[in-house]
């Protein structure tokens, strides 16, 4: 026989919808293992008699709660908290960036199942536009007028995920033809990658606790036009949670890059993959320069890495450049992807993973800096990535070190732009992937591995 919880009842703090704020509440101590798999909630009257809240409330916080996969109901007993498929042994993986698992396996099933009932080979068994359809390029606009940017749904084309999109404004923005690109001295890994296949150069812009600063693009755009590279105006900048350094730019920050950039006629690659943790009012680049800016973003870091659907706003300007561009390397958007993104825009699940992702995102970003303290650079928008900078030498001794004890990070030059001796370097930790008892493991590990470096500075080097 299954026991009722003990949980109790609680709301968690905000200003959000109050059957939010109990789905919250539930959501958080079941991944904390207040309360354990197989649990029976309270039932919905005394729940909302308890909490002197509506009994329709409680209704829907649940149904949120069902729709992530959480909670079971079982006809005429009640709601009971999902047991989890046991997790593989293996080492812990703090090197891919996926942000933490709100949706489960049983949810997700139950989503391509309604799913399989609406599809139909009409809409399958034929192309559709290399954008997007219209419908679909709409609904991602609605999504993304949510966290901050509003622009016509002419104006967005969706890709298969954001690296996708990434790599076609680039292509977009210098022709197909090889430049350079300037980028923070520390970067994101995908645009290496992408610079490197296409024979572009990275030249590294310096950077602060906001990202990239202004007069340093500034010298460097100088300099560009003074050694005769006219064409060297092509910038690459994440303001939200810089990859890897978890910098995030103030409004200031952002006007003064944008300022730089219209002064120097500089074409902007913006990435906010991240901007689901941005405040909401922060504007994104896109915003203040709105016809010299390329926006990146989907939905892989906002609700699942399996959802491969991209976004890229284009400038008025460049809307026929990046269609050729994107039909190069895509007959059309991932069909299935655009009708499971359909399905969960329309349902309620994206946006109750996505208050899901943010509010995990608080708690992992907390536990990390309360076990490694001072050592974390400072950071203050919650993500799931966070950054220890330190000296190159070091952070690949600590990287073999966590390897050796069953922990993969990030290799420290993956995201080195300048690879001189003294160029900034470091480690990025991702939070997202593991449990949170595997996560606090890792975590616990790692502080003892810094500490004992700082102590005995040939510690990493006797493992």
């Amino acid at each position: 026989m299954r026991r009722p919880s003990d949980w109790t009842p609680r709301l968690a703090a905000g200003d959000g919808a109050l059957a939010e704020r109990l789905a919250a509440a539930l959501a958080d101590d079941i991944a904390r293992g207040r309360i354990a798999p197989g649990d029976r909630l309270p039932a919905h009257r005394d729940l909302a008699w308890r909490l002197e809240i509506g009994l329709g409330t409680v209704t829907r916080a649940y149904a949120l709660l069902e729709r992530r996969g959480l909670v079971v109901p079982e006809r005429g007993r009640g709601m009971f908290v999902a047991v989890p498929p046991a997790q593989p042994a293996g080492p812990v993986d703090l090197c891919v960036n996926t942000p933490p698992r709100m949706l489960d396996t049983q949810a997700l099933r139950a989503s391509l199942a309604r799913l399989a009932a609406r599809i139909d080979m009409s809409g399958f068994g034929s192309y559709t536009p290399s954008a997007g359809t219209p419908q679909h390029r709409a609904m991602m606009a609605r999504w993304l007028a949510r966290d901050r940017l509003e622009l016509p749904p002419s104006r967005l084309m969706l890709t298969s995920g954001a690296q996708h999109a990434l790599a076609v404004a680039i292509a977009t923005t210098t022709g197909g033809r090889p430049g350079t690109i300037l980028t923070e001295s520390l970067t994101y890994p995908g645009i290496i990658t992408i610079a490197r296949h296409a024979g572009h150069r990275l030249q590294p812009v310096m950077a602060d606790d906001q990202g990239m600063c202004p007069d340093a693009l500034d010298r460097a755009l100088h300099t560009a036009l003074r050694d005769g590279r006219p064409g060297q105006r092509l910038i690459y900048v994440t303001p939200t949670l810089h990859n890897p350094t978890a910098a995030s730019m103030s409004r200031a920050r952002r006007e003064a890059i944008s300022g730089v950039a219209a002064a120097h006629d500089a074409v902007i690659v913006e990435d906010d993959v991240y901007g689901v943790f941005a405040a909401g009012d922060m504007p994104p680049l896109t915003a203040l320069a709105p016809d010299r800016c390329l926006y990146v973003s989907g939905l892989s870091k906002s609700l699942s890495p399996g959802l491969r659907i991209g976004a890229l706003a284009v400038p008025p300007a460049f809307l026929e450049a990046a269609a050729d561009a994107l039909a190069a390397g895509a007959t059309m958007a991932p069909p299935l992807g655009c009708l499971l993104m359909e399905s969960w825009l329309e349902d309620g699940t994206a946006e109750a993973v996505e208050q899901a992702v943010r509010a995990e995102s608080r708690a992992r970003t907390a536990l990390a800096r309360r076990l490694l303290g001072k050592h974390v650079a400072p950071q203050e928008t919650p993500g799931f990535h966070i950054w220890l900078p330190m000296p190159r030498p070091r952070a690949e001794a600590l990287a073999m070190a966590a390897a050796a004890r069953g922990i993969r990070v990030t290799p420290p030059s993956a995201p080195m732009v300048d690879d001189r001796p003294g160029a900034p370097a470091g480690l990025r930790l991702c939070l997202g992937g593991p449990s949170p008892e595997a996560l606090t493991t890792a975590l616990n590990d790692i502080a003892r591995l810094v500490e004992e470096r700082d102590t005995d500075p040939a510690a990493y080097v006797a493992i």
